[in-house]
């Protein structure tokens, strides 16, 4: 059994979920959003890290674009939505001078910032600590997991779209998580049909059940699935919530019992 980590920043989180995907495009940064939103709802506190350095939506996601990081006595401290504190962000995305800035940087950069944002955001107490991660199974991938080892993540979550391409590279992911050590919590097949705004009709847009296929074979929960919904694209791309708003959606319904799902699957107490 690995050693527990030092006391330190992540000291006051009591759970962490890693979002992945083998594809890009699938929508990890939606449902890591989402998932966040879910959670709130239920009562808990969230923290969202944004380890995607070359491509980090996270802020606009929450409309949180130009908001700033700012030093504190116990290193970085993330971005608060809301006085309460319920919700707290950290992304590259704060951190560049312009939001069209590109990130061109090599593999050490990278994996040296993720470290530093492991190690150095001051998070407080958190119930979840959800980690949007970019597709692939790449350097950062690899430092982020290495980083978090110590505190003993609750598990992944691996994102799919329906599509046999998509399936065939997330099935990748769930190799690269057995090789990592890194629990499975299961699988979500994210664009599953297109909900009409009108009748809320859900219409198969590309295929369906390829998510559920490929937890059956690899062994997996299937968390569920979520269909199109013009109102989250809408809400994502101006930074409402969801959530809050559309609570008549059966993209609702399906993000609702993911989360649902993932409290059920979470101890009381960590180990």
């Amino acid at each position: 059994m690995e050693a527990a980590a030092e006391p330190g920043n992540l000291a006051g989180i009591r759970h962490i979920i890693l979002v992945l995907s083998g594809k890009g495009g699938v929508g990890k940064s939606t449902i890591s959003t989402e998932l966040a939103l879910a959670l709130r709802h239920a009562g808990k506190k969230v923290g969202i890290l944004d380890v995607d350095l070359c491509g980090p939506s996270i802020p606009r996601m929450f409309g949180a674009q130009g908001k700033a990081v700012h030093q504190c006595d116990r290193g970085w401290a993330p971005v608060f939505l809301d006085r309460e504190q319920s919700i707290s962000l950290m992304s590259v995305g704060f951190l560049l001078e312009k939001p069209d800035e590109a990130v061109v940087w090599r593999g050490p950069k990278k994996n040296a910032l993720i470290k530093q944002f492991v190690s150095d955001v001051a998070w407080g107490e958190l119930d979840y600590l959800v980690v949007d991660t970019p597709p692939g199974t790449s350097d950062e991938h690899m430092a982020a997991i290495e980083a978090l080892r110590a505190y003993q993540p609750l598990g992944a979550l691996v994102v799919t779209t329906p599509q046999a391409v998509s399936v065939g590279d997330v099935r990748r992911e769930l190799t690269f998580c057995r090789k990592t050590g890194l629990r499975v919590m299961g699988v979500v097949e994210n664009m599953s049909g297109f909900t009409c705004p009108h009748c809320k009709e859900c219409t198969s847009v590309f295929s369906r059940g390829g998510g559920e296929e490929l937890a059956r074979l690899a062994g997996v929960p299937f968390l569920g699935s979520v269909p199109l919904d013009p109102e989250l694209m809408r809400s994502l791309e101006e930074g409402h919530d969801f959530i809050r708003e559309f609570p008549g959606s059966p993209t609702f319904t399906a993000l609702i019992s993911i989360a649902q799902k993932i409290l059920d699957a979470t101890p009381a107490c960590l180990p």
